[in-house]
C-alpha cells in the first residue's frame, strides 16, 4: 500500500490528511516512481484553499517531485529501475509516497545535483526560464522590475536576470526580504510596505530616468498590479505569474493604451508539454544551478504526514526558504 495526502474539502492546512491508498497498476508506457523529495509551492496552497479549483475532490495535491524509478511498464525503453528522475505535473497527485506516470513526462536528474536541490528548484527554475527566455527576452541592457524580489521566485529571477546583464530593480515588504533581494543582485530595492514605504512606480521612473522598465515581473497580484503597470516603459510588458496577495480585479483593456503595454499570464505547464522542449528547459535550469546563476537556500524538510505544518510555514514566512516533503 502507498500513502498520500488526501483533500476531501477545500480549506486551511488542516484539510491535508494522510491516508493509505491502493497503488495504481503500471500500464503500457508508464513507470512507477517512488518519491524521495516533494516540492511545496504556493500553487499547492491555492489548490488546497480552493482559490484554484483545478483539483477534483477527493484528491491529492502537489506539482513537482524527485524520485527513483521503481517499476517500468511495457514499451518503456528509456528508463529502468533505479534511475533518478524528476517531473512537474498539472495532474497533481504528487503529495504521496509514489506515483504512476507516463514515462515521457520524466526528466533525468544529473548525478551531480542532489534531490533536495532539484525538488526545491526545478519548478521555480523552469518558471524562471519561461519568464526570462520565452514570454520575454531578457538580455544585456534590459531593465526589469521584480516584485517581491526577496521571495523564493523573486530571488531566482533577480539573480538569473543579473547574470544575463539586465538592470534589476526589486521590491520588498520587510527588512528581511529586502536583504535577500539586495543579495540577489538588485540595483535598488524599493520598500512597498511598512516604515519607509515608497511609491514603486515613481521610484522606478526616477531610477530609469523616466524610461520605465521593459518587463515587470509580478507574482504578488492584487496589491502590486497597479504599480507594476505604471512602471512600464512604452511597449513594456507586465508578466503576472502568481497572486500571493489575491487575484487582480478585471482589467479595462484601454488602460494598456497609455504606454502600448502588454500583459500576459503564463503557466509553466503550457511550455513543458513537448518532451523535447521540456528537456531543453531542464538542461538550462540544471546548467544555471551548476554555474550558480541562481542559488537556492537549503530547504526546510517536513515529513509527508506533516504537510499541514509545511503549508503553515509557507503561508507564514513565504518562499524565502524552500520547503520539501520527505515521504
Amino acid at each position: 500500500m502507498a500513502q498520500a495526502i488526501v483533500i476531501t474539502e477545500y480549506g486551511g492546512p488542516e484539510v491535508l490528511q494522510i491516508a493509505t491508498v491502493e497503488p495504481r497498476p503500471v500500464a503500457r508506457g508508464q513507470v512507477r516512481v517512488r518519491h524521495t523529495r516533494i516540492g511545496v509551492n504556493f500553487h499547492d496552497i491555492y489548490v488546497r484553499s480552493g482559490l484554484y479549483k483545478t483539483l477534483a475532490l477527493p484528491g491529492t495535491p502537489g506539482i513537482e517531485a524527485v524520485g527513483v524509478v521503481a517499476e517500468v511498464g511495457e514499451g518503456v525503453a528509456r528508463w529502468k529501475a533505479g534511475d533518478r528522475v524528476a517531473y512537474v505535473s498539472s495532474a497533481y497527485a504528487i503529495y504521496a509516497t509514489e506515483r504512476v506516470i507516463d514515462a515521457e513526462e520524466l526528466i533525468a536528474v544529473p548525478d551531480d545535483l542532489g534531490d533536495d536541490l532539484v525538488a526545491s528548484s526545478l519548478l521555480r527554475g523552469l518558471t524562471a526560464d519561461v519568464l526570462l527566455h520565452r514570454v520575454a527576452q531578457v538580455a544585456e541592457g534590459s531593465r526589469i522590475l521584480v516584485q517581491a524580489a526577496g521571495g523564493g521566485m523573486g530571488q531566482i529571477l533577480s539573480q538569473w536576470a543579473t547574470q544575463l546583464g539586465a538592470m534589476v530593480i526589486g521590491t520588498a515588504g520587510s527588512d528581511a526580504t529586502a536583504r535577500k533581494a539586495d543579495q540577489a543582485g538588485c540595483v535598488e530595492v524599493i520598500r512597498y510596505r511598512g516604515e519607509g514605504a515608497q511609491d514603486v512606480a515613481a521610484r522606478v521612473m526616477a531610477l530609469t530616468r523616466g524610461h520605465g522598465v521593459d518587463v515587470a515581473y509580478d507574482g504578488v497580484g492584487r496589491d502590486s498590479f497597479d504599480g507594476s503597470l505604471a512602471s512600464l516603459a512604452f511597449g513594456g510588458q507586465l508578466v503576472m505569474y502568481g497572486q500571493s496577495s489575491g487575484p487582480v480585479p478585471p482589467l479595462e483593456i484601454a488602460r494598456l493604451a497609455a504606454r502600448s503595454a502588454g500583459v500576459c499570464r503564463p503557466m509553466v505547464f503550457h511550455f513543458v508539454r513537448s518532451p523535447a522542449e521540456r528537456e531543453a528547459m531542464a538542461a538550462r535550469v540544471f546548467e544555471a544551478l551548476r554555474k550558480k546563476h541562481f542559488r537556492m537556500a537549503e530547504p526546510r524538510a517536513f515529513a509527508l504526514a506533516d504537510a499541514a505544518a509545511a503549508h503553515r510555514e509557507l503561508e507564514a514566512h513565504g518562499a524565502v526558504v524552500p520547503i520539501v516533503l520527505v515521504p
